[in-house]
C-alpha cells in the first residue's frame, strides 16, 4: 500500500516538472501583453518622451525633477518671440546684447537685423547675443521678457519651470524639468514658424558689415543622424552639462525626446525615439466631420492617440451634451465626445450640428407623419440603442466592445430632463418621484429646481398663486 502511494506521489511530481515550464511561459506572455513595454536604458540624469499630437508622455525618468537646462531655455525664448513679436521687425542690437558671453553669432552693437534671422541664429547656433537682442526687442528688457516666459510657462502648464534669462546661462532661480521641456516643445512644434526654424540644417543671413552672408550650420547632429529628425535644440553649461531636445516624424507621428545631463545623448535619443515609434503608434480614433447616425450632430475635429499594445480595447467614450438654448448651442455646438483610457480622461472633441438632409433626396411616400402619441414611445424606446449604435460606428476600426460604451450617465440624464420638462410644464407632482431619482442615481428632485445640463446648478422656478 505504501509503495502504491509513493508511486502516485512521484507521478504527480513528474507531471508538475513537465508542465511548470510551459505554465511559466504562458504566464510571462500574458503579463507582458498587458504591461507597458520597458523603456530603453540611457545615461541621462532625467529624461522624457512625448507624442506631439496628443501630448501623452510615453516615458519619464525623474521627469519632474527641477534641473538646470542650459540652452534648452531658447525653446521658450523662440516661441515667446514668435507669438509676441513680428518676424519682419528690424531689431537694433544693443551693446549689452553684442557683448554677451558664451556662444555667439557675433552681432555688433548698433547692427540692424530682422527678428526672423535672429531666431535662426538663436536656434541653429545657440547665440546668446541673439537671445538678449530678442529679449530686449520683444520684452523691452531681459527682465520684461523673463516675465513673458514665465507667463507662457503658466499657460502651457509647466509646474516645475522658472525662467530668469532668455539664453540659459547658469543663474539662481532658472530651472525646468524633463517633462516640462517635453510639454513645451510639443506645444511649440504646433507653430509652423517654430517648426520651420528648428528643422533647418543651414541658414544664410545677410551681414551688413561684410561683403558675404553669414552661414549658420545647425549644431543639432540628430538632423543628419536619425531618419525623420526635424528638431530641436542642443545645450551645454558647466553646471547643466549636456542637454538635448530632439524631435522626429515617421508615418505621420511626431515624437519629442528630452535628456538632461546625458553624456551619450545622441545614442540615447535614437533609442528613445525608436522605442516610441515601435511601441506607441499613433492611431486615428475619430475623424473631422464624422456624423453620429440617427442624430443631427457630427464630430468637429480629429482625435488621434498613441496606444500601446492592448490599450485600444480599454478605450471608453462618453457623450456630454450641451443644454439647449445656451449661447454655444445657438452657435451650432452640441456638446463633446470625451475619451477615457480606463477611467483617465485622455481627450475630447466637440460635437456640432450636422447639416439637414436634402429634401429632394427623400421620396414623398417615405415621409409618413406620425402622431405625437405614436412617435413619443418609439423615440423613448429606441434613442439609447440608436445612440449606442451611432457611437459604435465612430469606433468601427478600434474594436471597442459594446459593453464599454459608457452611456448610462447620458441615459439617466435624459430621463431626468424629461421629468424636469414635465414638471415645469404641468405643475406640481408631475415630475420624477424621489424614488425614481435614487434609482437613476440622480440628485433629489423638487418642484423648485430643474437640472437640464447635468451640472447641479438648479434653476429656480417662480411660484404662482392660483
Amino acid at each position: 500500500m505504501r509503495t502504491v502511494k509513493w508511486l502516485a506521489f512521484w507521478r504527480i511530481c513528474f507531471v508538475m516538472v513537465i508542465l511548470m515550464p510551459s505554465l511559466a511561459i504562458h504566464s510571462n506572455a500574458y503579463s507582458s501583453e498587458g504591461a507597458r513595454p520597458a523603456a530603453p536604458g540611457n545615461q541621462a540624469k532625467a529624461a522624457a518622451l512625448i507624442d506631439v499630437t496628443s501630448g501623452r508622455i510615453l516615458f519619464s525618468q525623474r521627469g519632474d525633477e527641477r534641473m538646470r537646462i542650459a540652452s534648452l531655455t531658447k525653446i521658450m525664448t523662440a516661441i515667446v518671440a514668435i507669438e509676441n513679436g513680428k518676424l519682419d521687425d528690424i531689431v537694433k542690437v544693443s551693446a549689452k546684447a553684442a557683448g554677451k558671453e558664451g556662444s555667439s553669432i557675433f552681432l555688433k552693437a548698433g547692427e540692424k537685423i530682422t527678428l526672423h534671422n535672429l531666431l535662426y541664429g538663436l536656434m541653429l547656433r545657440s547665440g546668446n547675443d541673439a537671445a538678449v537682442a530678442i529679449a530686449e526687442h520683444v520684452g523691452g528688457s531681459v527682465e520684461g521678457f523673463a516675465y513673458l516666459m514665465n507667463k507662457k510657462a503658466e499657460e502651457v502648464g509647466l509646474h516645475n519651470s522658472h525662467f530668469v534669462n532668455p539664453h540659459g546661462l547658469d543663474q539662481e532661480g532658472h530651472y525646468s524639468s524633463a517633462n516640462d521641456l517635453a510639454k513645451l516643445t510639443a506645444y511649440a512644434l504646433h507653430n509652423p514658424d517654430f517648426r520651420n526654424i528648428v528643422k533647418t540644417r543651414v541658414k544664410n543671413a545677410p551681414d551688413p558689415s561684410e561683403a558675404w552672408d553669414r552661414r549658420w550650420v545647425n549644431k543639432n547632429k540628430m538632423l543628419s543622424m536619425y531618419d525623420g529628425a526635424d528638431g530641436v535644440k542642443t545645450g551645454y553649461t558647466r553646471q547643466a552639462l549636456r542637454t538635448l531636445v530632439s524631435s522626429a516624424t515617421r508615418n505621420g507621428q511626431q515624437l519629442v525626446a528630452v535628456t538632461l545631463n546625458d553624456r551619450d545623448d545622441w545614442a540615447d535619443h535614437s533609442r528613445m525615439l525608436d522605442y516610441g515609434f515601435a511601441y506607441f503608434p499613433l492611431e486615428q480614433v475619430v475623424e473631422n466631420g464624422q456624423p453620429i447616425p440617427g442624430y443631427p450632430m457630427k464630430v468637429s475635429g480629429d482625435f488621434k492617440y498613441p496606444f500601446a499594445k492592448g490599450e485600444r480595447s480599454r478605450l471608453h467614450m462618453e457623450l456630454a451634451p450641451l443644454k439647449e438654448g445656451t449661447p454655444h448651442y445657438k452657435l451650432g455646438y452640441r456638446g463633446q465626445l470625451r475619451f477615457l483610457l480606463d477611467t483617465e480622461p485622455i481627450g475630447a472633441v466637440p460635437l456640432v450640428a450636422a447639416e439637414p438632409p436634402q429634401q429632394d433626396s427623400v421620396k414623398p411616400e417615405s415621409r409618413k407623419p406620425l402622431s405625437e402619441s405614436a412617435a413619443a414611445p418609439a423615440f423613448q424606446h429606441s434613442w439609447a440603442s440608436s445612440l449606442r449604435a451611432a457611437l459604435r460606428a465612430l469606433f468601427l476600426g478600434g474594436g471597442i466592445p459594446d459593453g464599454q460604451l459608457d452611456l448610462a450617465r447620458y441615459d439617466r440624464r435624459e430621463r431626468f430632463v424629461r421629468g424636469c420638462q414635465r414638471e415645469n410644464g404641468k405643475g406640481r407632482g408631475s415630475g420624477l418621484r424621489r424614488s425614481s431619482n435614487r434609482r437613476y442615481g440622480l440628485p433629489r428632485f423638487d418642484q423648485h429646481s430643474c437640472i437640464l445640463d447635468g451640472s447641479y446648478a438648479g434653476r429656480r422656478r417662480s411660484r404662482t398663486r392660483s
